[in-house]
Parts: structure tokens; C-alpha cells; sequence
């Protein structure tokens, strides 16, 4: 997950850009301060358990469509915060009179707009990705290969939606399938070794890590495609076969340079990645 603070009007909404299942998830908190224009965060805080307590009881299904996530909170701390989709936050908005409410209601659909438009036109998405790298100190040469791994976990995910894959939790499995076939750790044990949390592992890869990442996806849609794989078992099958391909790959590679090319290094400030 990518953490991407927004801002509405002068208040920081804070919200994880979930890859899993390509989704915004907010702070319901952070929501909530701005409609009831609560001076600080416990205030919004306990405003929140309240109207909790009424919908739970009315047996509205809002509540339980929320998560939680860490996040950080005033003190800086990385603390446990209920999180929702855009969608479930429209709903939930109706809940709580405010002034504020029609104003929050058009951020929040603006939000899904751009995803909207993104999902319409991928070049959009990369471009403000590409903005985002070059603020952040990347390299032309890496920023490239990441938009080209990009381009190729796409073209996956894509076949992946035609043939009977739900995105979410199955597109997770079948990506921790294929990074731990060729890398030899789980998705969750290579941000381990990076020290990320809520980032997003590609966004903190080596160039390597990068290029064998796009082999082993690049593999697992053509041998899913020449299969003609259909549903979790038969993917599943392809995601093995074609991480397998690029585990071979890093083996030679490893066994000619004599370095790892699976390394725990990453982009995070030197005081964020020592956590």
C-alpha cells in the first residue's frame, strides 16, 4: 500500500492507495473532523465511536465495510485508524448533518473521477506516477523500467479480469505466488527486509528487482495465455510456471556476479528506514 496524503480546502485527509485492489482507503476520522468541524482529532475521535455505536445499532452494514489500517497520527506515531472506500464514506457522509457535507461529497466523487479517468486512460495514471518518481530523487533510467514493469503487470491483471480472477484478494495471492517462485521470499518478507510498512514494494525495488519482477509476470500471462488458464487453480499453476523462469534467470545471474540481486535496500529516508 502507498501511503498519498490529500488536502481538502486546508484540512490533510490522510489515505492509502491500496495496489491490491486498486483502491483509495481514508481516514474515516480525518472525514469526520471536517464535517463536524471538531477543533482537534480526539473530538473527532469520539464523535466517531458515537455515530459507530448508532449505525451498529440501526444495523447499518457501513461500519463493518470500514478497516484498519496504520497510519500516522498528530504525535507522529504509527497508529490503528478505521479506513473506507470512497464509496462507503459517500454513504456515510448522509449520516452527518454538516455544512460541509455536499462540498466533502464532490471531493471525494472527484477523487473517483481521476481513478475513473485513469482506468480509461492508463497514460494518465503514469504520467502523474512519472511526476511523483522525479519529485522523489529517481533516476530517468529507473523510472523507466518501472513504467515498464507497470506496463506488463497491466497486461497480467488484465487477462487475469477475463478469465475469472476477482480483483483484491485473488489478484494477491497469484502476485505473492510469482514474487516468492522467483525471488525465493513472500511479497510481505521482502518489505520486511526493506523496512516498509505501507509502501508500495515496486515503488522501492532495485533495477534488477524491477526487471526480474516484469520477467516472471511477463512469463506467467504468455504461459497463462498459451494454456488458456481460467480461474485461481489453472493461474495459479501459470504463476509458478512463469515465476520459475525468472527465478532460473537469477540464479545464472547471481551465480556470475556473486551478489544478491533480492537485497533489503530501499528509497526511505535514512531515519524512516532504520525503524
Amino acid at each position: 500500500m502507498t501511503i498519498q496524503p490529500a488536502i481538502f480546502e486546508e484540512h490533510q485527509i490522510r489515505r492509502v492507495y491500496d495496489e491490491a485492489t486498486e483502491t483509495w482507503l481514508f481516514s474515516v476520522i480525518d472525514i469526520i473532523q471536517v464535517l463536524t468541524q471538531q477543533p482537534d482529532y480526539q473530538g473527532a475521535r469520539k464523535y466517531w465511536k458515537v455515530l459507530k455505536g448508532r449505525l451498529n445499532k440501526e444495523g447499518s452494514q457501513l461500519v463493518s465495510n470500514c478497516y484498519q489500517l496504520k497510519m500516522t497520527a498528530d504525535d507522529g506515531k504509527q497508529r490503528l485508524t478505521d479506513v473506507a472506500t470512497a464509496e462507503t464514506l459517500l454513504r456515510l457522509v448522509q449520516s452527518v448533518p454538516s455544512p460541509k457535507a455536499e462540498p466533502i461529497k464532490l471531493w471525494l466523487a472527484k477523487v473517483g473521477y481521476e481513478r475513473m479517468q485513469e482506468m480509461a486512460d492508463p497514460a494518465l495514471s503514469l504520467n502523474r506516477a512519472r511526476q511523483t518518481w522525479q519529485k522523489h530523487g529517481r533516476s530517468e533510467k529507473w523510472i523507466q523500467q518501472r513504467m515498464t514493469g507497470q506496463e506488463t503487470r497491466n497486461k497480467l491483471t488484465d487477462y487475469w479480469s477475463d478469465h475469472d480472477i476477482k480483483e483484491g484478494q485473488e489478484f494477491a495471492i497469484l502476485t505473492n505466488i510469482i514474487h516468492q517462485e522467483w525471488s525465493g521470499v513472500s511479497v510481505k518478507a521482502h518489505k520486511d527486509m526493506k523496512g516498509l510498512q505501507t509502501h508500495n514494494l515496486r515503488d522501492h525495488m532495485s533495477e534488477a528487482e524491477l526487471i526480474f519482477t516484469a520477467l516472471a509476470e511477463l512469463s506467467t500471462r504468455q504461459i497463462a495465455e498459451t494454456d488458456e488458464a481460467t480461474g485461481m487453480a489453472e493461474n495459479s499453476v501459470a504463476a509458478k510456471k512463469g515465476g520459475a523462469i525468472a527465478k532460473q534467470a537469477r540464479k545464472a545471474l547471481e551465480a556470475k556476479t556473486g551478489k544478491s540481486v533480492i537485497t533489503g535496500d530501499s528509497f526511505l529516508p535514512p531515519a524512516q528506514s532504520s525503524n
